[in-house]
């Protein structure tokens, strides 16, 4: 297995007046733009993926006690710095969660490290196990920051189009987009923005043709608790799937904490300790009275993770069933808390044009799903998926009925 990537040690900082100016690599994320457009027109925002409703009482108390007496289980200092790692807790609570959900034995010591939200985990495992001219394959549309830390790693970003209307991977296309280059597979299941479930006969191939080219995957799981219909199906789990992979995952999502920034990552003790090697280098630590309460959550929390998904159902059903009304056809998830639609069925061919009219008139904001793809193959060529929205629907029932009631409007507010 590679060798961590060697932490970069610039020279002294040049004094300000000899600063040349300096543009921003990256413009602000499609949800932080939308969500200002929500704001600046009054609008339901169903763009950006956070639930208008905190998680359990009882899990937030227990972090509150903690900040105010500095103590929690097993954490003398509940205000300073947690370990590295992540509070030993934690680490034994993730562990005992991927036996008992999907019989993986992982040894907390040495295959769990926490990390600062599921984004820092993609980030520190591209930054440490990608070096520049490396290839970095995922399936598009894709969540955003994953393009952008393959460019901060200094590698190409390579995508395989998935396609409407069931948006499982290809698994031919995806050997053919393997190189001499290519070092990981991003993967996302279940997907965002399309709610998709990758099955496991599926994924045994996907493992199966990675492994044959010497391919790691690192596997983006945050939704694997919200899934509608079948069950989640680890990378990991499927035959030859551990020795090669890094799983992601999230409290954030699993229960609705999303501000809370505590997720892990979970893979061979080697694979660990090199992303470990370079996450001390971005937060080191972070939170340790939010990782005390996780430590409670993920054993005593499967009530509200069952609960929540049978909730989110209810949501899911009342969005696309307002969706059709509009007069569209959207794709009905299996997993996750986003729908997507085609606008191109109310004459739209841009949906991120089509973004502020909506915001605007018919007083509603979602998420172009071209914001999620990289540009055309060829110059001239139209964005792919440019015509499609994604929806959020990880709302109360009294914000889902308020947008359901202005998608009525849709047609009205693009016909102008």
């Amino acid at each position: 297995m590679p060798a961590a990537r060697q932490p970069h040690h610039p020279g002294a900082v040049p004094h300000l007046s000899a600063r040349p100016h300096v543009t921003p690599r990256h413009p602000p994320s499609i949800f932080e733009t939308m969500t200002l457009l929500a704001r600046q027109h009054g609008a339901v925002n169903l763009g950006q993926g956070f639930p208008d409703a905190d998680g359990p009482e009882w899990i937030r108390s227990l972090a509150a006690e903690a900040i105010v007496t500095g103590r929690a289980d097993g954490v003398e200092h509940a205000n300073q710095y947690a370990p590295g790692r992540g509070d030993p807790a934690l680490r034994r609570a993730v562990a005992d969660h991927q036996r008992r959900h999907y019989g993986l034995d992982v040894n907390p010591d040495r295959e769990v490290l926490v990390t600062t939200g599921a984004t820092e985990g993609i980030a520190a495992a591209l930054l440490a196990l990608v070096q520049p001219g490396d290839e970095v394959l995922a399936f598009e549309p894709y969540y955003d920051s994953y393009a952008a830390v393959a460019a901060l790693s200094g590698a190409r970003f390579v995508t395989v189009p998935l396609t409407a209307p069931d948006f499982q991977p290809d698994p031919g296309a995806l050997e053919s987009a393997i190189t001499g280059r290519t070092r990981i597979l991003l993967l996302n299941t279940p997907h965002n923005p399309t709610g998709a479930v990758i099955p496991a006969a599926l994924l045994s191939r996907i493992v199966a043709i990675c492994a044959r080219h010497g391919v790691l995957i690192l596997s983006d799981e945050v939704y694997e608790h919200l899934v509608y219909e079948g069950r989640h199906h680890p990378v990991a789990s499927a035959p030859g799937g551990w020795e090669r992979t890094l799983t992601v995952s999230s409290a954030g999502k699993s229960f609705s904490l999303t501000g809370w920034k505590v997720g892990w990552l979970t893979g061979p003790a080697d694979l660990v300790e090199s992303v470990y090697s370079v996450k001390q280098f971005l937060t080191y630590s972070s939170g340790p009275a939010y990782q005390a309460a996780i430590a409670r959550a993920l054993p005593e929390g499967d009530g509200f993770l069952t609960g929540q998904r049978d909730r989110y159902l209810l949501a899911r059903d009342t969005l696309v069933a307002g969706l059709r009304s509009a007069g569209l056809d959207p794709v009905v998830p299996t997993a996750g808390y986003f729908s997507v639609a085609d606008l191109a069925a109310l004459g739209v061919d841009d949906a991120q044009a089509a973004a502020a009219v909506l915001a605007e008139r018919a007083g509603v904001v979602g998420i172009p799903v071209g914001a999620l793809c990289g540009p055309p193959a060829h110059p001239g060529d139209p964005t792919p998926f440019g015509s499609w929205m994604r929806w959020a629907f990880c709302k109360s029932p009294e914000v889902l009925t308020e947008a359901v009631a202005r998608l009525q409007g849709l047609g009205r507010a693009l016909s102008g």
